[in-house]
Parts: C-alpha cells; structure tokens; sequence
C-alpha cells in the first residue's frame, strides 16, 4: 500500500509562467523523492514600473512516502 504527499511551493521566474512551474519542479526534485505529479493552482505576477518584473507559479507537488 503507498501513502503519498502534497507539499505546496512557489516557483519564480523572469520569463514565463511556464518556466516558473519548470523551476519549482526542479527545485523540488532536488530534496523530494517519488514525485508522481504536480497541480498548478494559482499563476501571479509582481510587477514594476508597469511591466511584469516575475512571474510566479503555485505548484502542490504529490510525491510517495518511503516505507521503513
């Protein structure tokens, strides 16, 4: 039987949305084990002077628990 995860995180970038699901996936790769999915909830922006200055993706990442 597996048991599996959600956490939520925020990934950045200052090109595209797409790229800032692409990096919080790859930082979550990096200390998460088992990832099977991704869901993007929310897509923001902060902007300056009037134009997007970065653009951030919330991501629930769902990973496996390891058993002992």
């Amino acid at each position: 039987m597996a048991v599996a995860r959600i956490t939520q995180i925020i990934g950045a970038s200052p090109h595209s949305w797409e790229d800032a699901v692409r990096n919080a996936l790859e930082r979550a790769n990096k200390t998460l084990r088992g990832i099977t999915g991704i869901e993007v909830l929310k897509e923001n922006a902060a902007v300056e002077n009037g134009k997007i200055a970065e653009y951030r993706a919330t991501v629930q990442v769902t990973f496996v628990l390891e058993g002992t």
